[in-house]
């Protein structure tokens, strides 16, 4: 069964962006923040909590719907695929996203698309993230 990323437990969170390094460093080879597809960031306040950005995985993803060359695709359970081939870095995808989870890598000229591989939950010394089984 295909599982995705749910940011279900954000208030256990103390902002130590693990899950930003790990998506970075295990999707894109890299250990800058702005290359992971998950966004931890404060609710705002000098007391406030944490949330998390991350793909709804979609099951009519307006991204792929956007994309002129088809180089996201659905993939099971809801979320897309980069097919990095395909893209022309038009952003389209990025527009389109209902939940502003997508963001160009300007250097790589892509999208970043979380992949739903759950890198980011196994690392998280909090169990703040979670990869819920869901059907196709």
């Amino acid at each position: 069964m295909p599982k995705v990323l749910r940011a279900d437990n954000m208030n256990k969170c103390l902002g130590c962006f693990t899950c930003m390094l790990t998506c970075a460093a295990v999707n894109h080879n890299n250990h800058n923040l702005a290359k992971s597809s998950i966004k931890v960031k404060t609710r705002g306040g000098l007391q406030s909590k944490f949330a998390a950005t991350v793909c709804v995985a979609c099951k009519e993803p307006a991204c792929a719907e956007a994309c002129p060359t088809n180089a996201l695709v659905k993939r099971p359970g809801g979320g897309v695929k980069l097919i990095e081939e395909k893209c022309i870095a038009c952003e389209k995808c990025v527009s389109a996203c209902i939940v502003g989870s997508i963001h160009m890598d300007y250097d790589r000229k892509i999208p970043i698309v979380c992949k739903h591989c759950g890198a980011c939950v196994r690392m998280c010394p909090h169990n703040c993230l979670s990869m819920e089984e869901v059907s196709e």
